[in-house]
């Protein structure tokens, strides 16, 4: 609520020494109120589609929990990423704090009414397009921004002191009034008594019901209100020691009008779930489970970036056997993949990007891919897999096919970038054979086969070792039993254990411990002439020459590939790796237990606080991590600690519980190599079954910098419309000439400046610009990687930021309904009677069209078809027993207005059709149905 909040119950935007905390009975904030919401809409998207599929549905017990609403809605295996859906929603919400704290358009503040608005408006606008298209990321970051602005309304502004009982429901629509705004001129508050002010607010304001809110300004920050107006308050606003004295804001239980905290909270809460209400209409329940993170099935990608040059045909086959085999057997399980992705690259092209949640149209595109083309030996692989990284899920596994070099090698440090920031893996599936001519071999005139160099085969490996997946180099004879580990990549809840890699090769002992909830032990070993013992919790031992021992059930070879299914066994286990060779270790299971984690840094603006890194950290200085348990109520973390990835050296860090399965570590150095971040902990030992001892890893490969680069922008783009991204790099080590690099995943054209001159300790800035072509479809969105690199490529950073492509839009109406045509003969026996109707549903003759027509309550059945004569216009029919009178049906039009067209049928008198009064009063339904109930009651000679 309050513009110095705790960022899940840590990240403390303060002004003082205490921090805002929460804990019962105390102040509500923006996390819980965002929280509540989410939790509670997504708990009703679950609800009726569990309804819609005719599934019975349990509640799960309040307070709400991710894992348990995952559960009611039996997506058990989404807990994760439901959950990073919730955090990343949040932080999103909290920044606005800290890049936006003096800007108050964005907290309502200096009656700022019209621009608040505008923010909230253009954002769901936003998130519509973007659910649309399905890009869930860039509509979960605009979520989190309009929440902020739309729960700060009810805190800064004066609405709950004009006695309103609800949400105000025109601050999420641009075609109504938001209310009664106070005039520059008048006067709204007098001088608090002292500490009280409760009765601040003028009379006259009150009695009229005059909207008004907060002026605010800081130390430092030049900052007057008009005569008479109210302030803010509290000890950082300076215009409260400003006639009149004092201020409104009801950000927490010891504000100026702290008194009506909890009231306003609870407020923001409703408001906040009526937005989501609305998003969901927009959307339907599916697609916004899916932007929840929720799905049936698996929480993960299926994605392959496939060279469809005429070499790869062996690889083509491979990749639609495992395609045809995932989804022929996972289809309805709950392995099920979340979202099917496929980018096909060549040379010149690549793409264009599938991104589907239909198995059967994947499938249908995987199975169209043919091998043709290939004018010289490299290909574009490293742009595909951009495109991929850019597209796909945070927390993906990518398998790249190729048997060809990268064309595009600048590209490498933007993969490592995109890799980084979205803790995918990439798996590289580098076929035997590449050809030194391809021109000549496509004319069948010479069969030279010869191997991808080593040199052009190490970009690949060291790509694999930073996003944590694997370089398998396999003869294309081998491909079917290499792709085998997508088969077991493609199921859910997989957690890593352990990951390592040794260049050059030497000998090494790697402990790793195995907890009561990991099944499907699996170990991965890359690397040519590479032999190990493997030692059990009981001690016992098994060398890799051994084919006879009990501690190894399966395991085959590919290539450079060796996988281990181990005995399921708790406790510490330990592999002794014996290689002069470079090799990676990867011991992986399945498990509902893991962890998210991101890295944090105090806020330099005026408020004290934490934000979210949107780059690496710094090398060599202490820093900070949130770290977030999922898939256990009871486990708690113990240890977590920084481990050089190609080393031993480990930096511990100290750990701080904040409550809800929440943690801040603080290391007291960021290592200045590549590092890994592992958390050990345990369960709390209430039951038997809790959890004793575990250990998790991230997969990805970690970096820090002592360059520091930062940019922020607006993050809706107009197509046609230049759009500026303004930036600034920093650096605490080498000065001179800084290359800069600026791509985006979408080719999109830009400009920006190739050098920036650096003094340590010194910044310089720049700005990026790029525009979107005038075709390109509303709700598109476009990551930017702008890239800073120190003179003898010595060091490097990167800040990444996701923008929403957004046509203007001018339909601000809902989809109307009309009667065309009714029957009902409802009787007191209504299992032995039906009632139908038609209507035709239009948009209006300045409206976009009718999107979709839904079935959002009710036992009947809707069909809806395309009216003959006019594409724009749907005509809907419904019918239903009498048993089940009432029916509600959503209309959306294409810019996402949704409308609500409500009906019921009574009993008695005998087959009336009556009007629910809330319908009247909601502006979101459809008034038609007034002349429907009126019309019925006609046609019936009822008066």
């Amino acid at each position: 609520m309050c513009s110095a909040l705790a960022v899940l119950c840590l990240l403390l935007l303060h002004t003082g020494a205490q921090g805002f905390g929460i804990l019962p009975g105390k102040s509500l904030d923006h996390l819980e109120i965002t929280a509540k919401a989410i939790l509670e809409a997504t708990v009703q998207a679950c609800r009726s589609l569990a309804q819609a599929e005719g599934a019975d549905f349990t509640f799960p017990a309040q307070p709400f929990t991710a894992e348990a609403v995952a559960v009611a809605c039996g997506a058990p295996k989404s807990s994760k990423s439901f959950r990073q859906a919730i955090t990343f929603i949040i932080f999103r919400n909290i920044r606005v704090d800290i890049r936006h704290a003096l800007n108050g358009s964005f907290h309502f503040d200096e009656e700022m009414f019209v621009q608040g608005r505008n923010i909230i408006t253009e954002g769901i606008q936003a998130v519509k397009a973007s659910n649309k298209q399905e890009n869930f990321e860039a509509a979960r970051q605009k979520l989190g921004e309009i929440f902020h602005s739309l729960q700060d309304f009810y805190s800064h502004s004066n609405w709950v002191e004009l006695g309103n009982k609800n949400p105000n429901p025109n601050l999420i629509r641009s075609d109504t009034s938001i209310g009664n705004i106070a005039a520059e001129s008048r006067a709204t508050c007098r001088d608090c008594d002292g500490d009280d002010c409760r009765n601040n607010i003028l009379e006259d304001i009150i009695a009229e019901g005059i909207l008004t809110s907060g002026y605010f300004g800081v130390v430092l920050f030049v900052s007057t209100k008009p005569k008479g107006k109210c302030s803010h308050g509290g000890a950082v606003d300076q215009t409260s020691s400003i006639e009149p004295k004092g201020g409104i804001n009801k950000d927490s239980l010891e504000a100026s009008h702290g008194h009506l905290h909890t009231e306003a909270a609870n407020m923001a809460i409703a408001a906040t779930t009526e937005l989501l209400e609305d998003i969901r209409g927009a959307a339907d329940d599916r697609l916004f489970l899916q932007m929840m993170g929720i799905s049936k099935g698996s929480s993960k990608a299926l994605c392959f970036v496939i060279d469809t040059t005429k070499s790869m045909s062996d690889d083509i086959a491979a990749v639609k056997d495992v395609t045809s085999s995932i989804i022929n057997s996972e289809v309805g399980t709950e392995n099920e993949p979340a979202v099917y992705i496929l980018v096909p690259f060549n040379d010149p092209g690549f793409g264009p990007l599938i991104k589907t949640t239909d198995p059967k149209l994947f499938k249908d595109v995987v199975d169209s891919l043919s091998a043709s083309g290939g004018g010289d030996e490299e290909e574009m692989s490293l742009s595909g897999l951009q495109l991929a990284l850019s597209s796909a899920p945070s927390n993906s596994e990518i398998f790249l096919f190729t048997d060809a070099p990268a064309k595009d090698k600048h590209l490498k440090s933007t993969v490592i970038a995109l890799m980084e920031r979205t803790q995918t893996a990439v798996n590289f599936m580098i076929s035997g054979s590449t050809v030194l001519n391809r021109r000549r071999r496509s004319n069948q005139n010479l069969q030279n086969h010869s191997r991808i160099s080593a040199s052009d085969a190490q970009l690949y490996r060291d790509l694999a070792q930073v996003s944590g997946g694997l370089a398998i180099e396999v003869a294309k004879s081998e491909l079917p039993v290499a792709t085998s580990i997508i088969t077991e990549s493609s199921s859910s809840s997989l957690v890593t254990l352990l990951q390592a890699a040794r260049t050059p090769g030497k000998a090494d002992d790697f402990p790793f411990i195995v907890d009561e909830t990991i099944t499907k032990l699996t170990v991965y070993i890359t690397g040519r002439s590479v032999t190990f013992t493997l030692i059990s919790p009981t001690g016992e031992s098994q060398q890799s020459t051994d084919t006879t021992g009990s501690l190894i059930t399966a395991s085959t070879t590919a290539g450079n590939l060796k996988t281990l299914q181990l005995k399921n066994q708790v406790g510490q286990w330990e592999i002794k790796m014996v290689s002069t060779n470079p090799y990676t270790l990867k011991v992986i299971g399945q498990s509902p237990v893991d962890f998210l984690f991101d890295f944090v840094e105090a806020s330099q603006g005026p408020f004290k606080g934490f934000d979210v890194l949107d780059t690496r950290p710094r090398a060599g200085v202490n820093g900070s991590l949130l770290v977030s348990l999922t898939g256990s109520d009871s486990a708690i973390v113990r240890e977590v600690t920084l481990i050089e990835s190609s080393g031993s050296q480990e930096i511990k860090g100290v750990v701080e519980p904040q409550g809800n399965g929440n943690f801040l570590v603080q290391v007291d150095r960021i290592p200045s190599v590549e590092f890994v971040v592992r958390v050990k902990g345990r369960g709390d030992g209430v039951t038997p079954r809790d959890l004793s001892v575990f250990q998790r890893q991230s997969s990805t490969n970690f970096r820090s910098s002592n360059v520091t680069i930062t940019a922020d922008s607006n993050s809706i783009m107009v197509p046609g419309t230049p759009f500026s991204v303004p930036f600034s790099v920093m650096t605490t080590g080498i000065g001179g000439n800084f290359t800069i690099r600026a791509t985006n995943n979408r080719g999109f054209q830009s400009t920006s400046p190739a050098n920036l001159f650096l003094d340590t300790g010194n910044s310089a800035n720049g700005t990026v610009t790029l525009s979107a072509p005038l075709n390109t479809p509303s709700g598109t969105d476009v990551t930017l990687t702008i890239e800073a690199e120190a003179p003898g490529a010595q060091d490097t950073n990167y800040v990444m930021l996701r923008f929403s492509i957004v046509n203007t839009v001018t339909d601000f109406t809902a989809p109307v309904c009309q009667l065309l045509s009714l029957q009902s003969n409802c009787s007191d026996n209504c299992s032995l009677s039906t009632w139908r109707f038609s209507v035709r549903v239009t948009d209006g003759a300045e409206g976009t069209g009718v999107d979709r027509v839904s079935l959002k309550r009710g036992n009947g059945t809707l069909t809806t078809s395309l009216a003959a004569d006019n594409e724009n216009i749907t005509l809907a029919s419904y019918s239903a027993s009498c048993c089940s009178p009432d029916m509600e049906m959503l209309v959306v039009d294409r810019v996402g207005n949704v409308g609500s067209c409500f009906y019921t049928v009574q009993q008695n008198p005998p087959a009336a059709i009556s009007v629910s009064p809330r319908v009247a009063q909601s502006p979101l339904l459809c008034l038609s149905i007034v002349v429907l109930g009126l019309h019925i009651l006609t046609e019936l000679g009822i008066q």
